[in-house]
């Protein structure tokens, strides 16, 4: 056990993860017992069209750690994001995707990781299980939002983080499209947020299918990041009092 962690929420978004979605809230659960800590999971069914609703409702009824927090209709990536951050309330906030791509077992080298001068234990992507043109687009996207948002890390991209809520708590994030991944890094940098990475492995996605790469997806992210960067960098907003 790592004294620096004594209790951990974890959360998944979820949008027609009907295949996946229980597997990772078992795993998760696991994990956290194993390292011997306080925890609860949430799932938010962020407007689900398939059978989402009723794994998780009989999932909830024979795990009593599990909460679901159900969007009538689809808010987004960022919108979910949002909705986990809020219900979290354990010392510790671990957030990864619904659909599989990342193992919810690997929380355990985080948890590891974590220590008093920790505040973000970040991964990065060890070898990206997508095709050639998705590995392209994730790269120059990176590299993009690193060099003009200022970014510290080495995978802004990997959503697969364990946060110290007290830090959580001190910045407020306002997007509800995929740029809140931006967001929340530059904001928890600006908040001095400590950070360290730590290596995680990323799987081919079996069930369902990305909505990012739809054209209404890549022309919003893109009119977000512009208003992000204005905020951000020019303006500094955002910026918690010192």
């Amino acid at each position: 056990m790592n004294p620096a962690v004594t209790s951990i929420s974890a959360f998944f978004p979820c949008y027609n993860d009907e295949a996946t979605i229980a597997t990772m809230v078992r795993t998760a659960l696991a994990t956290i017992d194993d390292a011997g800590v306080d925890g609860e999971c949430i799932v938010i069914d962020d407007g689900s069209s398939d059978g989402s609703a009723a794994v998780l409702a009989a999932l909830a009824a024979e795990e009593p750690r599990l909460r679901v927090v159900t969007h009538e209709v689809n808010r987004g990536y960022g919108g979910a994001l949002l909705s986990g951050f809020a219900a979290a309330t354990r010392e510790w906030v671990f957030y990864t995707d619904g659909d599989a791509q990342y193992d919810p077992a690997e929380l355990a080298a985080f948890v590891v990781a974590a220590g008093p001068d920790v505040d973000v234990v970040q991964g990065f992507k060890m070898g990206r299980s997508d095709n050639l043109a998705r590995k392209v687009v994730g790269r120059v996207y990176h590299r993009f939002v690193k060099l003009a948002f200022g970014l510290r890390i080495r995978d802004t991209d990997c959503d697969f983080r364990l946060i110290r809520r007290s830090v959580l708590e001190r910045v407020h994030l306002e997007h509800t499209s995929g740029v809140i991944c931006v967001e929340l890094v530059r904001k928890l940098q600006d908040a001095g947020a400590r950070f360290v990475e730590v290596g995680v492995h990323h799987y081919p996605r079996l069930h369902g299918r990305s909505e990012f790469f739809k054209v209404a997806a890549v022309l919003r992210t893109l009119r977000d990041l512009a208003g992000l960067w204005f905020s951000l960098v020019v303006l500094r907003r955002g910026r918690p009092a010192r």
